[in-house]
């Protein structure tokens, strides 16, 4: 089922392509010896899912590419290939199990295994959305096990007293333990001091996120340096919303938690760098470039410079201090919402002005003739 549907572990996509091809630009061996995720996972044995959540574990290392995207080099996958028992031990290691399974896997009911899981004795690795987009979590065999042989009380008997309280209170801790599992392991992949402010404000709703980052511009740097998915295509816009429900912590505590983390996370990148705003480096890069033709298309023009085929510094104007941008409209006819405004304005008794004039406004009751006078209004 996992290959059918969407796994989403926090950063990776289960499913192939479109028809289970992968994507052209996961295939190519590019120069010195690297491979994409599709090749490196053949050579590996693994499948795609599998592939993606030994990555995510760091049961496998990838590095970046020339062009940015993350690469798999010949010695890593040699290094595998030689470790004892390959590849059936890394696939082990990545081996994954739902609720029905991993009931079997430990001898229990799957609704003791439930029970367990809600309670958070079981961490999930990952979440896909069946046909009726319902939340269905997946967990690592090998973790299964170990929980088995360190807690063989949870499996037989009697629930303990604070197992059996918890879920009298209506816990659920699957989302709460699979986030920060997430954010955890994220962290540990990322460097950059405000790629983890990032990663650390996924755990806030966008009303937490906005009092503990009040500057709107970090914010958005924050959406901008987000890691995304590593390999594949993003999951789909079901999946999407899901993880963005699911990482917003929900409790108390949490949140605290997640509010703290930020603010040290958030003072690490300011002491770094200031995060980007518009206009940094235009200023310098457009001085004396927009002078003489016309600068090209897409050529974003700083505030303050001189329209593109204006020399820069002419006019009565060249000392005075800029202005605030604004949006010039090229001349033409009317837009829609020229014409729509025009129409509301005509309804509500005002004429248009005319070229160099104010706007008139006609008395209730009057029309106005062709010829240009009024007359009082009555139905023909």
């Amino acid at each position: 089922m996992t290959t059918t549907n969407q796994l989403q572990n926090g950063a990776f996509r289960a499913d192939p392509g479109p028809g289970g091809a992968p994507e052209p630009d996961t295939v190519r061996d590019e120069a010195g010896g690297t491979f994409g995720a599709a090749r490196a996972a053949t050579e590996l044995g693994l499948k795609r899912h599998e592939f993606d959540l030994a990555v995510f574990l760091g049961a496998v290392r990838v590095r970046s590419g020339p062009d940015g995207r993350p690469r798999i080099g010949r010695a890593e996958i040699e290094r595998l290939r030689a470790q004892d028992g390959f590849p059936d031990v890394l696939r082990e290691r990545v081996r994954t199990v739902g609720t029905a399974e991993g009931a079997r896997l430990l001898e229990i009911s799957p609704v003791r295994f439930t029970r367990l899981a809600r309670a958070g004795c079981l961490t999930p690795v990952a979440f896909y959305l069946n046909r009726y987009r319902a939340v269905v979590w997946v967990y690592l065999a090998q973790e299964l096990e170990e929980m088995a042989a360190r807690s063989p009380e949870l499996l037989v008997g009697n629930s303990p007293p604070w197992l059996r309280s918890r879920l009298d209170a209506g816990a659920d801790r699957r989302p709460r333990n699979w986030r920060s599992r997430r954010i955890e392991r994220l962290l540990a992949l990322a460097d950059d001091p405000w790629v983890r402010a990032a990663i650390v404000a996924q755990g806030l709703d966008p009303v937490q996120l906005a009092e503990v980052v009040d500057d709107p511009y970090e914010r958005a740097h924050f959406t901008r340096v987000r890691p995304e998915a590593v390999f594949g295509r993003r999951g789909s816009v079901a999946g999407r919303e899901t993880m963005a429900r699911l990482m917003a912590a929900d409790e108390p505590d949490e949140i605290l938690w997640r509010r703290i983390s930020l603010i040290a996370e958030l003072d690490a990148a300011r002491e770094a760098r200031p995060a980007p705003r518009p206009g940094d480096g235009w200023a310098d890069a457009a001085e004396g470039a927009l002078a003489g033709p016309a600068a090209p298309a897409g050529q974003r023009v700083p505030v303050g410079a001189a329209t593109p085929g204006e020399p820069a510094g002419s006019g009565p104007e060249a000392s005075a201090p800029p202005s605030p941008a604004r949006r010039v409209r090229p001349e033409g006819p009317p837009g829609l919402l020229a014409r729509l405004r025009g129409r509301a304005a005509r309804k509500l008794g005002f004429r248009p002005p005319r070229q160099g004039g104010a706007p008139s406004a006609v008395r209730p009751g009057r029309r106005r003739r062709a010829g240009g006078r009024t007359g009082a209004g009555r139905s023909g």
